[in-house]
């Protein structure tokens, strides 16, 4: 995922979809372990991905957006 894609996100958007590739990437990780993957460079994307969303998170933080309220919720 692109960061301009994730600048449009709103920030509940940023905090489900984080939460969802976190899962994405635990259950990658555990399927990897026991059986190789096909691609496993996709654990190195949605590392890539997590982080991502993550700068944008402390970029609001920053900027002075009010993020609290969404993590909240």
């Amino acid at each position: 995922m692109e960061q301009k894609v994730i600048r449009e996100f709103t920030t509940g958007e940023i905090l489900e979809r984080l939460d969802e590739e976190k899962r994405q990437l635990t259950k990658l990780k555990l399927n990897h372990a026991v059986s190789p993957l096909e691609n496993p460079n996709k654990i190195k994307a949605y590392r890539k991905t997590i982080a991502r969303l993550e700068t944008e998170l402390r970029h609001r933080v920053l900027k002075g957006e009010n993020v609290t309220k969404a993590i909240k919720k």
